[in-house]
């Protein structure tokens, strides 16, 4: 029998999906201090960082058998990122970001910046007019009220990977779309 650091991440999962706890264990050691080091670029503080990276491997291991994780390294950033993102959005005070987003405001206050801003914005209303009216409705759902993709799944009456899968095509539509429209302004 091989031994389990020798597995490929998506070997891991599988097991891990499984219920086997040495598989998770494996991904745990695996990815926990490159998590810390990519929360603790933008945190600055070391207990925050580790609830952080705790609370996506609680996570992880809790909803294992309901995931479909195709790639493991990509999502357990995604997700240490979402978590901060959403820790900053409910504890507005961090102040590791409160620079950056003061600066972002400074930057923004430029009168062309106002502009293309504006346009972007249009621009992002008149694609997001011309997709279907599922993906329009997953689209915003997600970004306007913020609902996680089983709340969307449950309102619209449709799996979680239907979400799932109609959020990425929109994504991936949705850059390709701004990256035309960006290069045109330029």
């Amino acid at each position: 029998m091989r031994l389990l650091n020798s597995y490929r991440d998506d070997e891991l999962v599988i097991l891990l999906t499984q219920g086997d706890e040495a598989a998770f264990s494996e991904i745990y050691e695996r990815y926990w201090l490159k998590l810390y080091s990519e929360s603790h670029k933008r945190l600055k503080d070391e207990d925050v960082c580790a609830d952080v990276i705790q609370d996506v491997f609680a996570d992880l291991w809790l909803t294992r058998e309901s995931k479909n994780i195709e790639c493991l390294a990509p999502y357990l950033f995604t997700a240490v990122r979402y978590r901060i993102f959403s820790l900053y959005k409910k504890e507005k005070h961090i102040s590791a970001f409160a620079e950056p987003v003061e600066l972002m405001a400074v930057a923004t206050a430029d009168p062309d910046s106002i502009f293309f801003e504006k346009e972007i914005r249009e621009c992002i209303a008149i694609w997001l007019n011309m997709q279907p009216e599922k993906r329009k409705q997953v689209f915003n759902m997600k970004f306007s009220q913020d609902l996680s993709t089983r709340e969307i799944g449950e309102l619209l009456h449709v799996s979680q990977k239907t979400v799932q899968n109609q959020f990425t095509t929109s994504l991936k539509l949705l850059r390709v779309h701004l990256a035309k429209i960006i290069s045109l302004m330029l």
